[in-house]
């Protein structure tokens, strides 16, 4: 059975942001599952999306799912496919997940997320 982790409450400091994300990571050793939801906290809908983040400990996305993905060294991009998912109405979610190999011992979760370029909460 692997490990769940999942990210705690934004800090005061991240609440001004129109974006939140939430992300959890199951670990198993030498792979992992990643689950990410991205909340858009505006008034008013985003119409494409791309989260970028540092992949911690070593972890190298394999595959992506309800996103497109790519990884250059620890920097992970994910971004709405063309045909689905591509729009976040105010107030609402989009989710995705990955799995991929890891170096056992060093599975975390990212430090920041970056939709669209700018900074976003996490909860």
């Amino acid at each position: 059975m692997g490990l769940a982790v999942t990210r705690g409450t934004a800090s005061a400091a991240d609440t001004t942001s129109a974006c939140a994300v939430h992300d959890g990571l199951s670990d198993w050793g030498a792979s992992f599952n990643g689950d990410v939801t991205i909340r858009n906290t505006s008034s008013t809908p985003v119409d494409g999306w791309q989260l970028v983040f540092a992949s911690p400990g070593g972890q190298a996305v394999t595959t992506m799912w309800n996103a497109r993905g790519t990884q250059n060294g620890t920097q992970v991009t994910a971004s709405n496919p063309p045909d689905y998912n591509a729009t976040i109405a105010a107030g609402g979610t989009v989710d995705f997940g990955s799995a991929g190999t890891s170096t056992p011992g060093t599975n975390g979760l990212p430090a920041t997320f970056l939709p669209n370029g700018s900074a976003c909460a996490t909860y």
